[in-house]
């Protein structure tokens, strides 16, 4: 995964655990934009309709909105032409009950650069870690961000 993207992820994990409800009766509106090979709703737009139903959002993940038709994802969506076969671009928005409160959250990723460089640093940290012969022999993205020392 794009180092970013965990981040981010985390960032909201910590949210739906220490602000429960938070955001109760907010509606929501989740859009995400993929290669037209991409035949099912994103991992991580899945991830964050989870944690957004933890902060007391009701949603779920047939309320995805899948863009894969490529003139709609430049017209609409505004993917470039060149990366219509390698993007990910979600949008999430929260609308207060009363309509006063507007939360948006964009990522756009073009290209596949920044997953190949997650997967480098990646790397890199297991190989840290079998040559300390590290006594833990499981770790996740997150691990390899806390690490820090990435490129």
């Amino acid at each position: 995964m794009g180092k970013p993207l965990v981040a981010l992820l985390a960032g909201f994990e910590y949210m739906a655990r220490e602000f429960p409800g938070c955001l109760q009766g907010f509606i929501p509106q989740v859009m995400e934009s993929h290669q037209t090979s991409k035949k099912d709703a994103s991992g991580t737009a899945k991830a964050f309709i989870k944690y957004l139903q933890l902060m007391g959002v009701e949603i779920d993940e047939e309320q995805i909105n899948q863009i894969r038709d490529p003139m709609m994802q430049m017209e609409a969506v505004g993917v470039p032409e060149e990366y219509l076969s390698a993007h990910a671009f979600h949008m999430y928005n929260l609308t207060s009950p009363d309509q006063t409160v507007s939360l948006e959250i964009q990522h756009n990723v073009c290209g596949r650069s920044m997953y190949a460089e997650g997967s480098i640093d990646a790397a890199i940290f297991l190989a840290k870690k079998v040559q300390s012969e590290a006594d833990k022999k499981l770790y996740n993205m997150i691990d390899v961000l806390r690490e820090g020392n990435m490129r």
